[in-house]
């Protein structure tokens, strides 16, 4: 298969695991529509959601540099989700003092960029063990 189209099928993976991602992420926040969040201008919310992206873009990312095919990717790709959700309620039990999401719903910045934190240096941390 070319290299153009191989990125192209890489690139569709991608978007679709991320979407699917998303999409499970919204369906977790209860206190908030993590769309109307980031609509209304609530940056935590929007930190937190972008480093879930990066997160799993980074697992993809390691997944295509070791994987054998597409379908490896999205396989862990979809593993990446997961982890991300583990990691999400690791978090938020952690910081029992608090509710992470309804911090996030309250728009506290300083709770949304630890969160990207968390979501980044996990999906460098799960890429890194893709071998």
């Amino acid at each position: 298969m070319g290299p153009f189209l191989l990125t192209f099928f890489y690139f569709i993976a991608a978007i679709v695991v991320v979407v699917v991602g998303l999409i499970v992420f919204e369906l977790i926040t209860t206190k908030y529509k993590d769309w109307e969040q980031i609509e209304n201008g609530n940056t935590a919310v929007a930190l937190s959601i972008g480093g879930k992206i990066i997160g799993i873009c980074l697992i993809l990312a390691f997944s295509i540099y070791h994987s054998s095919d597409v379908l490896e990717t999205i396989i862990w790709g979809a593993y990446g989700v997961v982890l991300q959700l583990v990691a999400y309620y690791i978090f938020d039990f952690l910081t029992r003092r608090f509710s992470v999401e309804q911090k996030l719903s309250e728009g506290v910045v300083s709770i949304g960029i630890l969160s990207m934190c968390v979501s980044i240096g996990l999906g460098l941390v799960v890429g890194a063990s893709i071998t």
